[in-house]
Parts: C-alpha cells; structure tokens; sequence
C-alpha cells in the first residue's frame, strides 16, 4: 500500500478531540468488556484490520473469551452474549450501517430497555467514536503492530 498522510503529526489538534471523546467514554462508567465489543464488532463491519487487530487483544486484555471474539461476527446466533450485550451489538451495527436505514425502533427500545440513559449515551458515543477511528486508520492506510 502507498504510504500516506499521518493525520496525528499534521494536525495534532484534531487528534486531541478524538482523545477527549475517548476520554469521556473512559469515565463515563460504561463497561470496558462492552466497549471492545463495541470496538471490535464495528471495526469488524468496515472492514478496519487495524482497528480489529488493536480491539481484539485489548479485549482479551480485559477478560473476554477467544470464543466469544471468534464468534462476534455471528453473535445473533449464539447464546453467548448476554441481553445487554446484545442490545448494544445490534444498536452498534444499525449505527454503523447507518446509511439509508437509520435504527429501527425496536432497536432503539431495546437498547433504552437494557440501558441506563448515562450508558446508552455513552454506547452512542462509543460507536461515534469507533467509526471514526475506522474511518482515519482505513483512509490513511495505518499498518499493524
């Protein structure tokens, strides 16, 4: 792949608002587990390799099980998420395939069903800010670690 821009050393200051979202989602009591899963499952839609990679140990880092990272892509059909953290997958996906479907109702019921207001604000975010992280890594070509 061509090499190209690095966004962090020609505009730091733009980095420095990604951080701070980043950091309002660190103290915002939302559960770490849940936000890789969050991380991973949208990075896993756009097709960030990047993103997928860093997501995926940083989630093992935090306790989650190789079983349930295999399986994220398919968690619809599996038992071994909880309601909770099903909601958040299926409110995650809408998000991201956003485009021409919006979310569901139902999706968003379920997700205001499991969640607090403090923790489905800060699931928004979360996914705002996943999608955002995909979209710099994939157009600036970010090389794994």
């Amino acid at each position: 792949m061509s090499k190209r821009i690095n966004v962090l050393k020609v505009a730091p200051e733009a980095y420095e608002a990604m951080i701070a979202l980043e950091n309002y989602i660190a103290h915002s009591g939302l559960d770490k587990k849940l936000y890789e899963l969050i991380k991973t499952r949208a990075s896993q839609i756009n097709g960030c390799a990047y993103c997928i990679n860093m997501h995926v140990r940083d989630a093992m880092k935090q306790g989650e099980t190789a079983q349930r990272l295999f399986l994220l892509d398919a968690w619809r059909e599996t038992h071994l998420y909880t309601e909770k953290e099903r909601a958040v997958l299926a409110l995650t996906e809408a998000m991201t395939q956003i485009a021409g479907k919006g979310v569901s109702d139902e999706i968003y019921k379920e997700a205001v069903k499991q969640l607090s207001e403090k923790e489905l604000a800060a699931v928004i975010m979360s996914v705002v800010a996943i999608n955002s992280w995909n979209r710099i890594s994939i157009t600036t070509n970010a090389e794994l670690d």
